[in-house]
């Protein structure tokens, strides 16, 4: 090698021209000048044009040497001026080209990923927000429907404990209403009995026994009919709005039993709307005076939402989460309780004549029939959002059921609102709505308003610097220099 490079100096300071082309290894490189290897030289004068690498160079191999010069390296040196040398290493720029190369496709795939995450995650929540604006609108007209027909029905039926029992019994459909999702949906269709032993394991590992079915299904049951028994109740003596406001109270009442029973999180913004539903539910009964239909009839309200929190912390406390499955078999399952455990209550009813109604033809089963759909549809609707869609967005739907039923007693009704009940309604209308911050409501606003105040900060300084710019081309142009104080 010494010599190689000796030889090549003694032709640089001779002026000649030459030009290698070949591959050798390390056992050939003391041989390379003196014709012992398989690549040639090419000498020239100065001036003169040196030969190219078709004309000048030929290479002779023999069988042993294909996996050499296969594996070694490309040494090309070719001239670049007539009086000088030029040397040209492609196997390094190769190798450099092949790497930027790789690194230039690695990036634009990292960047095409996560555009495309982005583009999807933008379409799931453009998704999230229509299909929330949908079930909004589906749960409060669900909800506004099932307290309007409830006041008409009143006008012919008046019989509250046989429509609620009438209405539990729809909650049977419940499941097969989710199967029927499923098998219109999922890509592996599960038999109906091997879906029902799935979604039973709400119930526990061992899924749903006789024994789990009455410990479990009966108290809730029971709190399930006390909540639409009593809110019935309270559509007989209190409008739809004055009855719809009042049962938002039940978020309130969930916070209270839930910071008591589950220990949950205290959370002063809570509290305050706690104390704001307290306030409305005072109001609305002092607005005809402590006497009369009025205070029995807040009574009833303020009894179904008290039932209808105290559902929701003991099936927590007892059942924890459920997904879409799960709730639709518990909910059905409610409905079969009721059918063959609660019958013989508007029996008794019937013939007490507490209850009674002759002929049984009178019976308006249109009406009857149309409030339990709207019930059960309520139900569905309130499962399917929070698998489709966002939690809040369904409460928001529910109390957005309090403006849908006002405007139909002022549009139909021609109810006339005093301004106390007004009062009252918009009080437990903006507590229910405190009860729906977040846990970090506190740690998310701060963070929001430092960071207007970044914001503000750095277009200020922008502005500072684009003024002082200005500023000193201006004094450039008229040759004077000035200095901004900033």
């Amino acid at each position: 090698i010494c010599e190689c490079v000796q030889d090549i100096h003694h032709m640089k300071e001779k002026g000649q021209c030459f030009l290698l082309k070949g591959a050798y290894s390390q056992t050939d490189a003391n041989s390379f000048f003196s014709g012992a290897s398989r690549s040639s030289v090419t000498r020239c004068k100065p001036g003169a044009n040196c030969p190219s690498t078709h004309s000048g160079i030929r290479r002779q191999l023999s069988p042993l040497s294909v996996a050499e010069d296969s594996a070694a390296p490309i040494l090309e040196l070719q001239s670049r001026s007539p009086s000088g040398i030029c040397r040209h290493s492609r196997g390094e720029g190769q190798i450099r080209s092949g790497e930027e190369g790789t690194q230039t496709h690695s990036e634009n795939n990292s960047q095409e990923n996560q555009a495309q995450t982005r583009c999807q995650s933008c379409t799931s929540t453009f998704l999230k927000v229509v299909w929330g604006f949908l079930i909004i609108l589906s749960v409060s007209s669900s909800w506004v429907g099932t307290t309007q027909i409830v006041k008409i029905t009143y006008k012919n039926f008046d019989y509250p404990f046989f429509m609620t029992w009438f209405s539990t019994n729809w909650n049977i459909m419940f499941f097969p209403v989710y199967y029927s999702g499923h098998l219109a949906t999922a890509q592996e269709k599960q038999s109906p009995i091997k879906k029902f032993r799935e979604c039973s394991r709400i119930f526990g590992e061992d899924g749903l026994t006789l024994k789990l079915f009455l410990k479990r299904t009966a108290p809730f049951s029971i709190l399930w009919t006390l909540t639409n028994y009593l809110y019935l109740l309270a559509l007989k003596k209190l409008t739809a709005t004055d009855v719809s406001a009042l049962f938002c109270c039940n978020r309130a009442f969930v916070f209270l039993l839930s910071w008591i029973v589950l220990k949950d999180r205290f959370m002063g913004v809570r509290i305050v709307a706690a104390i704001m539903a307290i306030a409305g539910i005072v109001m609305m009964a002092y607005a005809d005076g402590f006497h009369g239909d009025s205070i029995i009839g807040v009574a009833y309200a303020v009894g179904s939402a008290s039932t209808s929190a105290l559902y929701k912390v003991l099936f927590k406390m007892f059942l924890g989460s459920a997904n879409f499955g799960e709730a639709a078999h518990f909910v059905s399952t409610l409905g079969f309780f009721n059918l063959i455990f609660i019958s013989f209550t508007p029996v008794i009813l019937y013939f007490t004549k507490v209850e009674y109604w002759s002929p049984f033809s009178a019976v308006p089963w249109g009406y009857l029939c149309g409030v339990a759909g709207l019930w059960l549809a309520f139900n569905i609707l309130v499962n399917v959002g929070v698998v489709l869609t966002y939690p809040i967005l369904i409460s928001i739907g529910t109390v957005l059921s309090v403006p849908g039923n006002a405007a139909v007693d002022l549009l139909k009704h021609e109810v006339i609102f005093s301004v106390v009940r007004l009062g009252a309604t918009i009080i437990i209308c903006t507590g229910f709505l405190l009860m729906l911050l977040p846990e970090e409501w506190d740690e998310i606003t701060l963070r929001f308003i430092n960071s207007l105040k970044e914001k503000k900060s750095e277009d200020h300084a922008e502005d500072i610097t684009d003024s002082s710019v200005h500023t000193r081309s201006r004094s450039r142009a008229n040759g004077t220099v000035s200095i901004p104080l900033a």
